[in-house]
């Protein structure tokens, strides 16, 4: 599985909301700064994550963005599953093997699942509080 610059950055985003939420709004020019992402394809991801209500918004001199939930609220499957589309490993065990005739019949199958599993509760289970917590402290991920 390779994670796309789409949803690197959104996950860059919004962790950086989430250390700056006693910050309030923030703009949009301010997190592609901070971010070193471009403002236009960072409009883009901003749009994205908007849509699904991850975000609060306000428009204005003082407009911007700031995270509509706590952080603790935002795990990383959900976030890669919105801007990714799916984190199966392979493509054949995103919709139960729709794509594949050998589906049935694979014998490594199982494997991959097994594969996928892991990674599915791995990042179900990581949410941007626990990622800010283990970067204060000093802590891998």
């Amino acid at each position: 599985m390779k994670i796309s610059t789409k949803g690197r950055y959104a996950l860059r985003v919004l962790l950086d909301l989430a250390q700056h939420q006693d910050e309030g709004y923030i703009s949009l020019k301010t997190i592609a700064q901070r971010q070193e992402i471009s403002k236009r394809y960072l409009d883009q991801i901003m749009m994205l994550l908007n849509r699904t209500d991850y975000l609060k918004t306000t428009r204005g001199a003082q407009g911007g963005y700031k995270l509509a939930k706590p952080p603790d609220q935002y795990t990383l499957g959900a976030v890669l599953r919105l801007t990714e589309g799916s984190i199966a490993p392979l493509a054949c065990l995103e919709d139960g093997g729709a794509e594949c005739p050998r589906y049935s019949t694979c014998t490594a199958r199982q494997a991959w699942q097994g594969l996928g599993d892991v990674i599915a509760q791995y990042l179900d289970n990581l949410t941007l509080q626990d990622i800010i917590d283990r970067q204060d402290h000093g802590l891998p991920i």
